[in-house]
């Protein structure tokens, strides 16, 4: 079964597509915001290496969330 095309998938489908695109890119904007912002040594690992896994991975969500959870030192 090849994928549907933009013109084939139902208005709900679109929503869904347009919803979780716009989710995405509001948690990678957050993610890497607090990235710029933060000192290296409150990042666990290079912040490059963080910065070009936020950017290109197509993650529904995981990638922030990755950050968030794992990247990040806690600050006292």
């Amino acid at each position: 079964m090849s994928p549907k095309k933009w013109d084939e998938l139902s208005p709900r489908s679109r929503r869904l597509v347009v919803v979780g695109a716009v989710a995405e890119s509001v948690l990678k904007s957050i993610a890497l915001a607090d990235l710029a912002r933060r000192p290296a040594e409150q990042v666990r690992g290079p912040k490059p290496a963080w910065a070009v896994f936020l950017t290109l991975f197509n993650s529904v969500g995981v990638a922030p969330v990755a950050y968030w959870l794992f990247g990040r030192r806690k600050t006292t």
